[in-house]
């Protein structure tokens, strides 16, 4: 998936003086804690136009929980005409979170091992009927019959600062608690919906994101110009990977409130992951203008990088990390560093930053990935082994599952092999529950079947996406998926448009080099190989193996 958007970080509060760079950097609420902010009516969204559904997932799958959650939401509106009940204040309160981790670990562990049995041929029903146990009566919005159609307004004590707190499990369960007493609150109930954005985001459980529609839909019926709601639409649009909706959404937003954080990164994000590279350089532009603060600070760094201008992506971040004053801010900050770093493979820098991020936010995920990822590339494989482990044991997330199984793959003892298709398997299970939760999962089952699974799958999730969307990432996935499936004329076009930006990832070079070395360019497949290696020696266990033994035999045969 491509990295670093859809971030969700709160907004911030202190403008960074003007020197020409971007105005981004002063201190905001926790990259974990989702901030409503302005925005006009959203559309519908499906949730389902971008990068990740599993092609086991039957396509109506999703349609039909989100059915289920609607008629459990009037099922439960009729059954109590009182008061409004969040039923997912049980399962999100602070005594329970750690099981309901562990219950959403285990049933991606249960759908990984139902793939073992039955494959890919039962996995998608397996998938459906877990993400309906996930979140069945997990949330009901049921109507007030109060008699009255006046919504109030939202109370201080359930502000989006609330949920900058450092916690946002306890603040979702006091924003339950406070909506059980004022149902009618249309701002509370908008920034309880994207509270469960960023608990799906930062917890890797999808599960979470019907209960943010519902959440959002309830604040919408009680104030369709309501602006908190409708950017939290198009929030919810680019988390599921829904980016041609999620832009219309920030897009309407932005028309009624021009200064709102939430649309305007909601906007970058989209455009990024459409391909739009120029119109998303305007759009951090515009939003640094209107709305200097670290969300915009990092996504105008991005596109930087997407560009390939490293050193203005590194000089934003360092800027953003020095205004940082937060614990989420920093590490946030420091783990996008630590990102950039290991990208142009300079793993102790890249070290150094995750040590930073770890040390405000020792649970940070992206900061422990990272950290496991460097260690593997510097030949520290038995503690990126275990770091890994430990990571996928609470969150099992095709991202480090396949590095994870990459890494027993690339050690070769015991079992290990055994070990490493369980990790893919469970990268099946994870996309297709996101799948039957709205979420597009068809980049990341290209990416991980491409390697580690079925390659004619691999091929149409890859197809698929890139009839949405023309970023790099897709790009590089299309090629790759194939050169496969032994399409290597038809991959070569696709693999140079994946690195005609400018874009140094050492991945692309590496699909490109081998995609020129079968189409009969050994002059252009030893200098991409080349430079894939040069740039990050250790940017795949076993791609970059393979990028050595490859570029070994063009040295050979000149």
């Amino acid at each position: 998936m491509s990295p670093r958007t859809i971030d969700g970080e709160p907004e911030s509060t202190r403008p960074v003086p003007d020197s020409g760079e971007p105005k981004s950097g002063g201190p905001v609420a926790e990259p974990g804690q989702p901030v409503p902010d302005t925005g006009p009516e959203p559309q519908e969204a499906s949730g389902t136009d971008t990068p990740a559904a599993a092609e086991t997932a039957a396509p109506d799958t999703e349609t039909d929980v989100e059915a289920d959650s609607d008629t459990d939401v009037e099922a439960g509106a009729a059954a109590d005409a009182d008061a409004e009940v969040v039923g997912a204040g049980d399962s999100d309160s602070d005594s329970d979170s750690d099981s309901d981790s562990d219950e959403r670990v285990a049933a991606v562990r249960r759908a990984g091992a139902a793939g073992r049995r039955w494959r890919a041929a039962q996995l998608s029903a397996c998938a459906a009927m877990l993400a309906v146990a996930l979140t069945a009566g997990a949330i009901a919005l049921g109507a007030v019959r109060d008699g009255q159609n006046v919504p109030v307004s939202t109370a201080a004590a359930v502000s989006p600062g609330l949920l900058a707190s450092g916690d946002l499990d306890s603040s979702i369960t006091a924003l339950q608690a406070h909506l059980r007493a004022q149902p009618r609150d249309f701002g509370g109930w908008a920034t309880l919906g994207l509270a469960y954005v960023e608990q799906a985001r930062t917890k890797g459980d999808p599960s979470r994101y019907p209960q943010a529609e519902q959440a959002l839909k309830r604040s919408l019926s009680l104030r369709s110009d309501n602006d908190q709601a409708l950017a939290g639409r198009a929030a919810l649009a680019a988390a599921r990977h829904d980016f041609a909706n999620a832009l219309a959404l920030a897009d309407r937003a932005l028309k009624q409130n021009p200064y709102s954080e939430r649309a305007l990164c909601s906007r970058i994000d989209a455009l990024v992951e459409l391909g739009r590279y120029d119109d998303a350089e305007e759009a951090a532009k515009t939003a640094d203008e209107r709305q200097p603060g670290v969300p915009v600070f990092t996504r105008y760094a991005y596109v930087h990088e997407l560009r390939g201008d490293v050193t203005t992506a590194r000089q934003v971040l360092e800027r953003a990390l020095a205004a940082s004053t937060s614990p989420g801010d920093i590490a946030y900050v420091a783990a996008q560093l630590g990102q950039l770093a290991w990208n142009q493979g300079d793993y102790t820098t890249a070290l150094t930053h995750y040590a930073r991020a770890l040390a405000a936010d020792e649970n940070y995920l992206p900061a422990l990935e990272g950290r496991a990822r460097a260690q593997a590339a510097s030949g520290q494989q038995a503690e990126a082994i275990e770091g890994l482990e430990l990571i996928v044991a609470r969150y099992p997330l095709p991202g480090p599952l396949v590095e994870l199984g990459e890494l027993y793959e690339a050690r070769g003892g015991e079992g290990d092999a055994a070990k490493a298709e369980n990790q893919y398997l469970l990268v099946d299970a994870w996309t297709a529950i996101a799948r039957a939760n709205g979420v597009n999962a068809d980049l990341d089952t290209a990416l991980a079947a491409a390697d580690h699974g079925d390659r004619a799958t691999a091929l149409r999730a890859a197809r698929d996406d890139w009839s949405r969307r023309h970023t790099v990432h897709t790009a590089d996935a299309l090629a790759w998926a194939l050169h496969v499936n032994g399409k290597d004329a038809e991959a070569l076009p696709y693999a140079r448009q994946a690195t005609a930006t400018g874009y140094r990832n050492a991945s692309f070079l590496y699909h490109r080099g081998v995609i020129e070395k079968a189409t009969g360019h050994p002059a252009d497949a030893r200098t991409h190989l080349a430079a894939a290696l040069k740039l990050n020696p250790g940017f795949s266990p076993l791609g970059a193996r393979e990028a050595r033994t490859a570029l070994k035999t063009l040295e050979a045969s000149k």
